[in-house]
């Protein structure tokens, strides 16, 4: 579907708003090789400097296919997000839309300097609701837009499109000074807000306000469009809350140019991304509304309470938590432990029945559940993620080192095969290993250790080669791996299993930074673009 969009012509009519899934270079990477319907590609809003935004939770669902999320303008900063997006090869059919903010004229002007020479536009981030003195703060009086617009104007030589915010008396008024101000195009609307949501009596935005996203801003989204086309002879990308072929033409016949897709992803695959677009383009060439059957509007975000029964210590720095019932989790799934006023993260269950899971310490949240008290009520979402599905007659084995064997005594004890499962642990010293008994009682066990401590002298990847070698090319033929902890350990673990078998037996979890769980974020991508919480957490190898 060829689409004219500020001097170039387009593979396809989409783009995906700013921060939502297409969040890092190796994601806009993947999008630009495998879903040409979205022909403009929208990075994450970049600021001068690098801002770590707010703690987890970043996104609740407060209704279906409706969202509430204050990540907090979260990003590594304008010079090495520049070098991020130099590597990037751009399609010829393909737009590049670099999202910039600033908290000032001066902001906005230097970060527009930086990344103008990577992109082929740029969007200025005038309607965030959540971020104080940024976006929204900015976007509501027509003077200062013109003036930050004018401003960037004289500084680049690519065009540059203006994100609006909703949450003005006159949205016609604001399009027009920013039109006066030289916007090649506009960009509406951004999320409405901010805006609260709670459950189980606790606010559950760390942020505590968010904006609003989804279905339910749809008919404020339209009714902008349309203002805005009516006042203003430039191209419109319009987005919030669509879903449907009916709602792309809807805004199509309002005077957009290009449609953005956003909430409608939560939840999907990389591969189910690309179904999508590639059915929703289909639907507009034979006028049929199939696209909107494959969201997912049935994806849980709820909390359910759960209570520490015990905290054991393993090491200084290493806990086992244990909680009154069962939670509902396969093997290879998460789930996300929330404790309001702290925040939340994301854990594998080392057992689901009762649930526990194992704690490192690595920072705020992980400290304070290092001395979390029994009887301390607590909350879980999900589970989240894919379940593994191994072959009936694989033999499973699994590498763990660190908190890793959370990740992977389910598999474990859930997938004997024709045998036991192997387990291969390791860690730098005997007193950081843990449930090594439960592990005996399920499958064939080695532990190694750096210091020689316990069992194996050495990496646990080390023995694995020799575990490995004494083996036949007919029993390699029928293992599996499942690999998780440190990721220098995992590397390490894949390059000893491609030794002796193909990358399609390998599957590893490496936990790169998960935030929302569903997808939508980009915090999680993998280095070739997959998000760990949607595509994974175990990804195989050879993809």
């Amino acid at each position: 579907m060829k689409t004219a969009f500020l001097g170039k012509t387009l593979s396809g009519p989409f783009t995906i708003p700013s921060g939502i899934v297409t969040c890092s270079a190796p994601i806009i990477q993947a999008f630009f090789d495998t879903v040409p319907e979205v022909g403009v590609l929208t990075t994450k809003s970049i600021g001068p400097e690098p801002r770590a935004g707010y703690r987890e939770p970043v996104l609740s669902q407060y209704a279906p296919g409706c969202f509430v999320n204050a990540v907090g303008l979260t990003n590594p900063g304008a010079k090495q997000a520049a070098e991020m997006m130099a590597q990037l090869r751009i399609p010829e059919d393909r737009f590049l839309l670099i999202s910039i903010f600033g908290g000032s004229i001066e902001e906005f002007v230097e970060v527009a300097k930086i990344m103008a020479p990577h992109g082929d536009g740029l969007e200025l981030n005038l309607s965030c609701p959540h971020a104080k003195g940024y976006g929204m703060a900015m976007g509501q009086d027509p003077a200062l837009v013109k003036e930050i617009i004018s401003a960037v104007k004289a500084v680049v030589s690519i065009p540059v499109v203006a994100k609006l915010t909703p949450n003005v008396a006159n949205i016609a008024e604001i399009a027009t000074a920013a039109v006066a101000g030289g916007a090649d195009g506009l960009c509406a609307i951004n999320t409405l807000g901010p805006g609260s949501y709670s459950s189980h009596g606790e606010v559950v935005l760390s942020n505590g306000l968010g904006g609003m996203s989804g279905k339910g801003i749809l008919p404020i989204a339209l009714k902008c469009i349309g203002e805005m086309a009516a006042a203003v002879d430039v191209p419109l990308i319009a987005c919030g809350g669509i879903s449907s072929a009916d709602n792309v033409r809807s805004f199509q016949q309002a005077g957009a140019s290009i449609i953005g897709v956003g909430s409608a992803l939560v939840g999907m695959t990389t591969r189910q991304i690309a179904h999508y677009f590639t059915t929703l383009a289909k639907d507009l060439v034979d006028d049929s509304d199939h696209a909107e059957q494959l969201v997912q509007y049935d994806v849980d975000m709820s909390f359910k309470p759960v209570t520490l029964v015990s905290n054991q210590q393993v090491s200084e720095d290493i806990a086992i938590l244990t909680f009154d019932r069962k939670v509902n989790v396969q093997a290879g799934e998460f789930i996300f432990l929330w404790i309001p006023g702290l925040g939340e993260k994301p854990f594998s269950a080392l057992t689901d029945d009762p649930f526990s899971l194992v704690v490192i310490n690595l920072g705020e949240f992980t400290n304070s559940l290092m001395s979390l008290q029994p009887g301390t009520e607590a909350y879980v979402r999900g589970p989240h993620g894919i379940a593994i599905n191994p072959p009936d007659d694989a033999k499973i084995i699994v590498v763990a080192g660190g908190t890793g064997l959370a990740a992977v005594y389910q598999i474990a004890r859930d997938f004997p095969g024709q045998d036991k499962a192997e387990v291969f642990v390791g860690a730098r010293s005997a007193d950081r290993l843990y449930f090594l008994d439960e592990c005996a009682a399920i499958s064939t066990l080695h532990v190694a250790t750096d210091d020689g401590s316990r069992g194996y002298h050495g990496l646990v990847t080390t023995m694995l080669r020799e575990r490995l070698s004494a083996l036949s090319a007919q029993e390699r033929e029928q293992l599996y791996f499942y690999n998780c902890g440190p990721e220098p350990m995992v590397h390490a673990a894949i390059a000893v299993q491609r030794e002796f078998c193909h990358p399609r037996q390998i599957h590893s979890a490496i936990d790169y930074q998960t935030k929302c769980g569903v997808g939508i974020c980009g915090a999680c991508n993998a280095p070739d673009g997959r998000r760990l919480c949607v595509d994974g957490p175990f990804l195989d190898t050879c993809s």
